[in-house]
């Protein structure tokens, strides 16, 4: 059964992410709070574990997860390098909505899908979210819903959805709104937009001189479900 915690109260806050780090190892789904929507996670390197994430939300190996650090040295670890612009956006957007696609560290044994040696990587900006990926190191997270199904904004619509596949609920209270982080692959030559989010393109281009997009570079982003990189989070 699946056990959730108010995390509004310090000593449920305590025991809720106690119980996380003994519940990621054991391969069990983690739900908690982000800047853009709720997440549902797992380790990153335990590949049945994050299977059981891509099979409890209805998808498969071709839309693998984000990974969410708590740490910039963290990220910089999974990637063979940030390229020419992704310090520079990290600076300017981290922790926060914006997602960067960069090169995979070869070295590394996980399987999150098929991510053709990419890594989607983003450092969220809010305290609990952070908090708990400090003890527990990078997290395979995607919205908390089923797919195609739209994003939660609250534990409670989480749990509506994920039910008993999670092993834990964090909750944090309502988030700040269902707008995605902005996604950028920065494995081209150029920075190419890949989903417009909270992010605008003309706050990336104020970084990074150009950005590639499709479509009109104006465009107000909208409250989305999809998941990421085509994700809510």
């Amino acid at each position: 059964m699946s056990r959730r915690y108010d995390c509004s109260d310090p000593d449920q806050r305590a025991m809720g992410l106690a119980d996380v780090v003994i519940a990621i190892p054991k391969y069990e789904l983690v739900v908690f709070p982000t800047d853009t929507v709720y997440g549902v996670g797992v380790d990153a390197f335990i590949p049945p574990a994050v299977t059981a994430l891509l099979d409890a939300k209805g998808r498969g190996r071709d839309m693998p997860p984000p990974v969410l650090v708590g740490t910039v040295r963290a990220a910089t670890a999974l990637v063979e390098n940030l390229g020419p612009y992704g310090q520079d956006l990290i600076d300017a957007f981290w922790p926060g909505p914006l997602t960067l696609i960069c090169r995979a560290n070869r070295s590394l044994s996980w399987d999150l899908g098929d991510a053709k040696g990419t890594v989607a990587l983003r450092m969220p900006l809010h305290p609990l979210a952070l908090e708990l990926l400090k003890q527990t190191g990078p997290l395979a997270v995607s919205s908390a819903n089923r797919s195609g199904a739209p994003a939660a904004t609250t534990a409670a619509e989480a749990e509506e959805q994920l039910g008993d596949s999670v092993g834990v609920y964090l909750d944090g209270g309502p988030t700040a709104g269902n707008i995605p982080s902005t996604i950028l692959d920065l494995t081209t030559a150029v920075p190419r937009l890949l989903r417009r989010g909270v992010i605008p393109v003309e706050k990336l281009r104020e970084v990074v001189g150009y950005v590639a997009t499709d479509g009109d570079p104006d465009a107000e982003p909208k409250g989305e479900t999809k998941e990421e990189p085509d994700s809510g989070n």
